[in-house]
């Protein structure tokens, strides 16, 4: 009988947790695995993400300067689009209006 094991998925706290422990408790990857019934490979991925995303729990919830400066551009520059569309829209419907006039339908 070929039974496959059920999925587990733990929760980023749990996670953090259980890197703590083998970081800072100094609880060996092994003894994680067997007590959590996990793969090594797996938590050495979660190790790698951990530290990919660190620089994040430094931020205080505040992006760098320069992509605020790239999002202050962005906005610039829709805006800028947002107003120019408005002004051909007008243009257009000022002409639009004439030529009915012209034509009797008004």
């Amino acid at each position: 009988m070929n039974r496959s094991k059920q999925r587990r998925h733990f929760e980023g706290a749990e996670k953090v947790a259980i890197l703590k422990r083998h970081l800072i408790d100094k609880v060996p990857i092994s003894d994680l695995c067997d007590e959590l019934d996990l793969q090594p490979t797996q938590i050495y991925d979660w190790l790698k993400k951990f530290f990919e995303n660190g620089h994040l729990a430094f931020e205080n919830g505040r992006k760098s300067k320069s992509a605020e400066d790239a999002n202050g551009r962005k906005i610039e520059q829709l805006e800028a689009k947002l107003v120019r569309k408005n002004e051909v829209l007008a243009e257009l419907m000022e002409e639009h209006t004439l030529l009915k006039k012209e034509l009797g339908e008004i």
